[in-house]
């Protein structure tokens, strides 16, 4: 819940906000120290992808939708990578999908109809 008990979206972005306030949390009650101030959810935007070529970003001051929000898409999570070589490795796996016309992992659940 936010400060005006609202319930937060189940995003990552939230989880990674509130995991990293648990941890300041914890470290001031070791070193019993002050606890942090309340818990406050930034809303830096969000970002969708809905398609080939096709994606839609809200950041409150601005909305994108069609190929420009679908390479700012992908240029943001590419910049989420650790390191050269997994960013490297990511956008040429990336790229060649996209070439090809192939399809990333399909789950295929439940069982066979008789």
């Amino acid at each position: 819940m936010d400060g005006k008990g609202q319930a937060l979206p189940g995003l990552a972005p939230v989880a990674k906000q509130q995991g990293a306030y648990v941890a300041r949390l914890l470290r001031a009650k070791l070193a019993a120290a002050a606890p942090p101030s309340a818990f406050r959810y930034r809303d830096y935007g969000t970002l969708a992808t809905i398609g080939r070529r096709a994606a839609v970003a809200d950041f409150g001051w601005i909305r994108l939708h069609g190929t420009l929000a679908w390479l700012l898409w992908g240029l943001v999570h590419i910049s989420f990578l650790i390191g050269f070589r997994n960013r490297l490795i990511v956008m040429l796996d990336w790229l060649w999908s996209y070439v090809t016309f192939q399809s990333g992992a399909r789950l295929i659940t439940g069982t066979e109809p008789p």
